[in-house]
């Protein structure tokens, strides 16, 4: 009789150190996309985003791009292994307490929420500091906080503004997590099954679904985002509602979809990069195991 083949199963704690990983790693790639909304969400009327982008690389540099990378790689760390982990974990709970049935796609999505907003809360630090170093340097020299990197962003807001201010912002990080996971859930699935029609399992289908779905997901989460960042980008004593409500006034509703085109380049090439991040490092550990 031939040897069974081994279970390919990954410990919980690999599956949310590769889920982290894998988000990290695709944060690589597009962290100039990120600072180039953030830009935008914060300039006045009138630019487009490839006026942007020549101006910051005029101005600062071309390695200016990669401005908040170590923010942003924070913020991956805790945002997307802690919404990974909380989503397993409710997952398997609902499984125990229904003799082993898996939920559907309604139960699914509302887990996915549930995730995003706690991953969402705990990211928060990291989200303020990844706005505040990526939109430093559009402001005089005089007026930058020049913070050297992650750890020491954190460390003056704490110091300089009170630790609290490390969650500034968290109520529509929170909210735009919950609208962020709501959206992705049910459109990409949709989009995957009708496109699966026309294009064979891969790389390629995974692609086209994550772009449709970031599409959807732009245009629903885009005003909590821009809020957001104004939000976690404003002066000490600026209140939240005196934000909003300024914003709105100057610039006009349609300023909350501001950064459209950066936002969207974004959101789904980042999907698709971590889901190839994240299977390599499942079949490298399903490789490792094989020939142990």
């Amino acid at each position: 009789m031939s040897t069974p083949p081994k279970d390919r199963y990954i410990p919980n704690a690999l599956k949310f150190a590769f889920g982290g990983g894998a988000g990290m790693l695709a944060t690589c790639v597009v962290q100039p996309l990120d600072l180039i909304k953030t830009r935008m969400q914060l300039a006045g009327r009138g630019k487009s985003s490839f006026t942007v982008a020549s101006e910051i690389i005029a101005r600062e540099g071309f390695f200016s791009v990669y401005t908040g990378l170590s923010a942003g790689l924070l913020r991956q760390a805790t945002y997307t292994t802690t919404r990974l982990g909380v989503y397993n974990y409710l997952f398997d709970m609902y499984r125990e307490g229904n003799q082993g049935a898996s939920p559907g796609f309604a139960i699914k999505t509302v887990l996915g929420i549930a995730a995003g907003a706690i991953g969402a809360f705990v990211g928060t630090p990291a989200e303020v500091a990844l706005i505040r170093m990526t939109a430093d340097g559009r402001l005089p020299k005089e007026q930058r906080r020049n913070y050297k990197n992650v750890v020491d962003a954190l460390a003056r807001i704490v110091k300089e503004e009170g630790v609290l201010k490390l969650w500034r912002g968290a109520t529509p990080t929170v909210a735009r997590a919950m609208v962020v996971n709501a959206a992705q859930l049910s459109t990409y699935s949709q989009a995957r099954e009708m496109i699966a029609v026309y294009i064979s399992e891969g790389i390629l289908l995974h692609f086209c679904a994550s772009m449709i779905s970031g599409l959807v997901t732009t245009i629903a989460s885009m005003p909590v985002d821009i809020i957001k960042t104004k939000i976690q980008n404003a002066e000490k004593g600026q209140s939240q509602m005196s934000v909003v409500t300024n914003l709105i006034r100057k610039e006009g509703v349609f300023s909350l979809w501001k950064g459209f085109l950066p936002y969207y380049a974004r959101l789904g090439p980042h999907t698709v990069l971590t889901f190839i991040f994240l299977e390599q490092m499942n079949a490298a550990y399903f490789s490792m195991n094989e020939k142990a």
